[in-house]
């Protein structure tokens, strides 16, 4: 399942990916990958893995992004 994420003038910001595991994919307008989360380890880390938050922190990489 894949949840849009819009500002409050509706433009796209974002998207976050739920796969069937719980696992969710972070992705920016253009659809690059700005990070994960891990249910199993119950961590949010960047692209390139790097743990950023303990706990689904997904909408946070999107809001934070430089």
């Amino acid at each position: 399942m894949e949840e849009t994420i819009r500002t409050f003038s509706w433009q796209i910001i974002g998207y976050i990916k739920t796969l069937p595991n719980g696992d969710k994919e972070v992705r920016d307008f253009s659809r690059r990958i700005l990070g994960y989360y891990r249910k199993s380890q119950d961590t949010t880390t960047n692209f390139t893995g790097q743990i950023l938050y303990r706990g689904d922190m997904s909408s946070a990489l999107l809001i934070l992004k430089p």
